[in-house]
């Protein structure tokens, strides 16, 4: 059935006029005014309202085995969730530790999308190891349409990687034309701080971020850019979280290192207290990079509104309380991670947009252009465009809400934002000209998300 999108006010991370939107065969085929429709055509009045480009999520975990425990979401829950809350595409992080084989780990992860993920869907492969097999693996990986790695420098001995296999893992990435995501830490740093504070009877969750302090992942960041300067690779840095860090970045950035720069959501709206209240309120935000002092905060939305940072990612990873009570006598052993895929584009437009400090423009292209640019999904991704998939968010700036657990799609018993205020939320979504949600509520057709197949970005040689 086709598509007709009346009277909304289109918005794209360069544009900003007022048009119709028509869809067929699940692409936009014609955008203008007061656009004629067949007379099977699905209309939809947007007066009043803002047309977004379905927003991108270019970093979440859902399925994940992770410190003796899984994420909560599956790929039903997590897409039904991530659509609601305006995201329509979202990559994956790929994870299998140094224990597993990538290469069979890669098709569990797809298994466990396919047919299950009501959004479009895309990988990020991790390295966690380069021995003898990993060369071919990663080559028919990227031949199969995944076009990004994922290192650690983490996680030792689980996720995390040695300087020895980054080189390698990054030149190999060179030649095929790959960028290699990033978090930035250091493993054995954070390893011997963890050991020291829990020997001095440290053990709640307030000390995990004196556990990885800024310092530390300012090191990280910087470390990852000297590789990839001495590499030739691409590189991008994931949930940078503070200014320490971004400016280890920049300064990369300066001396010609291809690096990009993501923050996500927790890190912009939410702060260290958190993590430091008593017991299971504290445990509910840790989560790697920790919260940080709210003296970061500014400097962060400055940075996304210029452009320095590109994207706003959510590294959404579900633990409910029972999961994350494992840590109550051990910080280390708290399950990391925070949801957010159904919040990011409402908190985004409310603390960004509404209070001026993110250009409505630089919002689309964080939160949806840049992200399918840097990834190989534009413009069939990301923009608003004849030849485009009919990824589409018809958003109404004048709602009002409150974020809770008890109204979330999250499959999770608390919201790490409970309580906080939205001014704004999607009216209307679809996905590939169908119509998915409808006032905050799921309409459409599950598990009908699609694979994305990449190209490589072609930084290199294969």
């Amino acid at each position: 059935m086709p598509l007709l999108i009346r009277n909304g006010e289109i918005v794209t991370s360069d544009a900003r006029y007022r048009a119709d939107i028509y869809a067929e065969d699940e692409t936009i085929t014609r955008i203008g005014k007061d656009l004629e429709a067949a007379p099977d055509t699905e209309i939809i009045d947007a007066s009043g309202k803002l047309v977004f480009p379905g927003f991108v999520d270019p970093h979440v975990h859902i399925y994940l085995p992770f410190m003796a425990t899984f994420a909560k979401d599956t790929h039903e829950t997590a897409s039904v969730a991530a659509l609601i809350g305006g995201t329509t595409s979202y990559i994956e992080m790929c994870c299998p530790s140094r224990l597993d084989d990538a290469l069979e780990g890669y098709h569990l992860w797809k298994s466990k999308a396919e047919g299950n993920s009501t959004c479009d869907y895309g990988f990020h492969m991790a390295v966690a190891k380069y021995t003898a097999e990993t060369e071919s693996q990663l080559r028919e990986i990227v031949r199969d349409g995944t076009s990004s790695f994922k290192i650690f420098l983490a996680y030792k001995n689980f996720f995390g990687i040695e300087d020895c296999e980054l080189y390698r893992a990054l030149n190999l990435a060179r030649k095929l034309g790959v960028i290699t995501t990033a978090h930035c830490e250091n493993a054995e740093l954070v390893a011997q701080l963890q050991q020291q504070l829990l020997a001095r009877g440290n053990t709640g969750p307030e000390w995990h971020e004196p556990s990885r302090p800024e310092s530390v992942e300012a090191l990280g960041t910087h470390h990852f850019a000297t590789f990839l300067e001495n590499t030739g690779a691409s590189g991008y840095v994931v949930h940078l979280s503070c200014e320490r860090a971004l400016k280890a970045a920049l300064a990369a950035k300066e001396r010609g290192v291809k690096l990009s720069i993501e923050a996500v959501t927790p890190h912009l709206v939410l702060d260290k207290s958190y993590a430091e209240r008593p017991g299971i309120e504290g445990m509910k935000h840790v989560m790697s990079p920790p919260l940080r002092d709210k003296s970061n905060h500014r400097v962060l939305w400055n940075a996304l509104n210029t452009g320095l940072i590109d994207t706003v990612a959510t590294d959404h990873c579900p633990f409910d309380i029972e999961q994350k009570l494992l840590g109550k006598n051990a910080f280390t052993e708290i399950p990391n991670g925070i949801a957010g895929i159904e919040d990011r584009v409402n908190l985004m437009f409310t603390y960004g947009v509404k209070r001026q400090k993110l250009d409505l423009h630089r919002f689309v292209d964080a939160a949806s252009t840049r992200a399918a640019k840097i990834f190989g999904l534009f413009p069939r991704k990301g923009t608003i465009a004849v030849g485009s998939d009919a990824d589409l968010v018809v958003y109404d700036p004048t709602y009002h809400g409150t974020l809770s657990a008890s109204a979330h799609h999250t499959n999770n018993d608390y919201n790490g934002y409970e309580g906080m205020e939205i001014e704004g939320r999607p009216a209307v979504v679809t996905v590939r000209g169908k119509v998915q949600v409808t006032d905050g509520k799921f309409v459409g057709e599950r598990g009908r998300g699609r694979f994305l197949k990449r190209e490589p970005n072609h930084f290199g040689n294969s």
